[in-house]
């Protein structure tokens, strides 16, 4: 008798255990879901047996969301990749004019993911506010390698319609500012912009160098007379307490933030800070009240000497983002073509999560995001920072992966999260990927962009002095990629990226 009672309350036990395991195929991309983030972040190999089931959602609906990854068990933790997305170009930017000057770039200064960020992707926009998400990838030539990517994209804007601008522009005007593209650049750079600017815009400009200044307090656009002016004013002196120019930015961005406009700072400087408090974690506890009140923060640098990792260390943690222009044609392109229609948010404390499926990964490497990593529980703590994304940005990550032997089911499911710019309600999209969905080999069949961005990460890791499977081909091969596929998309970057890797070629 306690025999039969036992296995009827075993056979209860298994139903119920069946019930509450079973995969979602939610597919309507709600607000706050509950299915937890995971444990922990990481980059190793796992080796649970768990299996992933779900179909990939077609790529080419934008805004579109897959069904979650299987929820019966718990993600392992070292299948799950967590990042804060960054929209940072800098690096790219400053390799590019270093290589044209005949040096190879500091390896510490190379970072994948703003050299592929650098270059158009071409994804499907959303229909709204928020992320389109693209999940695809290619079969390495290595045995058992695929590059996955995972492509993230925001909804242009019409410079027309966009919320008026306060921009508070940091001017280093210290001694290192003297040299010939720099203060130069900056100044007809400004110039071209106010000239661009619309009706509702302000303009401050604060300049730097042993003190900060004051030079022009907030003023509308329609009195470009005075702003001109005061650009005209800016010569250099002394040297760079980088501190207390970004400090006395934000006081006058604060003083006069307007809850109805885009609230900016935009440092231009060469990042070669020398006085006061040179950390970005120093200057950024100066101004983090400031920042906590809705004021985003752009670096420009400029220079042939450059601060690299101030530079971009103030935009990863004040909210930010960081390029860097080398010439009046690249400052024009910021200023002028960019920024005027770029300067509202789309997102804020945007961040990344994809979950790879045991039974079909054995492992994987994401390239790049080095700094930006985030434990997996941070992903739905709203608390943690994330990224700030504009409109018309498309991020991009890549993932060097090994499968399992003659693996076949889901290979990854890819989730964005993110931060309603104004009222801070959280929302997430989310694809999923089939194994049968990578493209057979990456340099044959791959869409031309995939291959361009392999291309450029690729390159990057060769800089990087880093060992790589997934990208064993040498200098010269990379240069014939870029060549043959700058026909195949017509894109002057791609072009100009060929000649960059033979020229690296012949600096090493």
């Amino acid at each position: 008798m306690k025999s039969r009672i036992l296995i009827c309350v075993l056979a209860a036990l298994v139903l119920l255990v069946s019930a509450c395991g079973g995969t979602s195929n939610d597919t309507s991309g709600a607000r706050e879901p509950s299915r937890p983030g995971g444990a922990t972040s990481g980059q190793g190999s796992g080796q649970s047996g768990q299996s992933g089931q779900g179909n990939a959602a077609a790529n080419d609906e934008p805004g579109a969301t897959a069904p979650p990854a299987p929820t019966g068990q718990a993600e392992p933790p070292d299948k799950i990749s967590t990042f804060a997305l960054d929209v940072d170009t800098a690096s790219y930017g400053y390799a590019r004019g270093t290589i044209n000057a005949g040096r190879l770039p500091d390896p510490a200064q190379v970072r994948p993911e703003e050299w592929v960020n650098a270059f158009r992707q071409g994804y499907p926009e959303p229909p709204g506010d928020g992320f389109a998400v693209r999940l695809d990838g290619a079969r390495g030539a290595a045995e058992g390698t695929a590059l996955l990517r995972v492509g993230l994209q925001t909804r242009t804007a019409d410079a027309a319609a966009r919320r008026p601008a306060n921009l508070t522009f940091v001017v280093d005007v210290s001694g290192s500012m003297g040299d010939p593209g720099r203060l130069d650049l900056v100044r007809d750079a400004l110039h071209t912009l106010v000239d661009q600017l619309g009706p509702g815009d302000q303009v401050s400009i604060v300049s730097f160098s042993d003190q900060a200044k004051v030079r022009l307090s907030m003023t509308p656009v329609s009195e470009r007379h005075d702003l001109h002016a005061a650009i005209d004013t800016l010569a250099t002196e002394g040297s760079t307490d980088l501190q207390a120019g970004l400090v006395t930015g934000y006081e006058e961005a604060a003083r006069a933030f307007r809850p109805v406009a885009t609230n900016r700072v935009i440092l231009l400087s060469d990042g070669l800070a020398n006085t006061g408090d040179t950390t970005w974690q120093g200057i950024l506890d100066r101004v983090e009240e400031f920042a906590g009140r809705r004021v985003t923060l752009l670096c420009v640098g400029v220079g042939r000497e450059y601060g690299d990792t101030l530079m971009e260390q103030l935009a990863d943690h004040g909210d930010g983002a960081a390029v860097y222009v080398g010439s009046q044609q690249e400052a024009r392109e910021v200023f002028v073509e960019r920024l005027p229609a770029n300067l509202d948010l789309r997102a804020r404390d945007a961040k990344a999560q994809v979950a790879f499926n045991p039974a079909t990964v054995e492992s994987y490497r994401l390239l790049g995001y080095d700094n930006r990593a985030l434990a997996a529980e941070d992903f739905r703590d709203d608390t943690k920072d994330g990224g700030e994304v504009g409109p018309g940005h498309a991020v991009t990550a890549l993932y060097a992966v090994r499968l399992r032997p003659g693996t076949s089911g889901q290979l990854a499911v890819a989730t964005v999260r993110w931060q309603d710019p104004d009222t801070r309600e959280p929302a997430e999209a989310s694809r999923a990927l089939e194994v049968g969905g990578l493209s057979d080999r990456l340099w044959e069949t791959a869409a031309p962009r995939l291959q361009v961005d392999a291309v450029v990460a690729a390159f990057a890791q060769r800089l990087r002095h880093a060992e790589d499977e997934m990208f064993t081909e040498d200098l010269g091969t990379l240069a014939g990629h870029a060549e043959r596929l700058s026909a195949a998309t017509e894109d002057p970057m791609v072009r100009e990226l060929a000649g960059l890797i033979r020229r690296a070629g012949s600096l090493r």
